[in-house]
């Protein structure tokens, strides 16, 4: 079974990138993957914007099976494009403010300050995201090799206003 888009027929799927449900009537894409737990596939739902971040081959794959695309698919093409040239930034979790100082960056290996910006990272492992640290506002775009990160961290980020990203943008562009 290809990968696919498809209108969400009830409100009980929760996408694997962000946890958010995904909203009856919505469109979303399946990824489909060998069933670790029994023979046959199954299916892992993603809202398109979180499948273009963060799964950005299988969603480029089932881009041709799209009838109507909708008007944002050139937005979200470019997008997955982007994240398979630099394949780190599927890793990028959201923004936050340090709560300890505590964390280590995975670029400089430098510890990061208490109340400074950071990105959360993630690994995508056997079907699942798991947490893989952190790495500071202003190392990102040598970490990355690209200072394009706004978009992901306004999606992973809902919290943030936008005084919040603003700041965190200014930091992105001040590093190496």
């Amino acid at each position: 079974m290809p990968h696919l888009f498809e209108p969400a027929p009830t409100a009980r799927s929760k996408c694997r990138g962000c946890g958010e449900r995904i909203a009856a009537g919505a469109l979303r894409f399946g990824e489909s993957l060998p069933n670790p737990f029994a023979e046959g596939e199954t299916t892992y739902w993603f809202h398109p914007e979180c499948a273009a971040f963060k799964r950005p081959e299988p969603f480029l794959e089932g881009l041709g099976s799209l009838a109507e695309p909708p008007e944002e698919v050139a937005r979200l093409e470019a997008e997955a494009r982007l994240t398979v040239e630099h394949p780190r930034l599927a890793r990028v979790d959201g923004a936050e403010l340090d709560p300890s100082g505590r964390a280590r960056c995975r670029s400089c290996r430098a510890a990061i300050a208490k109340g400074a910006w950071r990105v959360r990272l993630v690994f995508y492992e056997e079907g699942r995201f798991s947490p893989g640290g952190f790495v500071h506002a202003t190392c990102a775009r040598a970490y990355f090799e690209t200072a394009d990160l706004l978009p992901r961290l306004r999606r992973f980020s809902p919290l943030l206003d936008e005084g919040s990203l603003s700041a965190v943008a200014a930091e992105l562009g001040s590093g190496p």
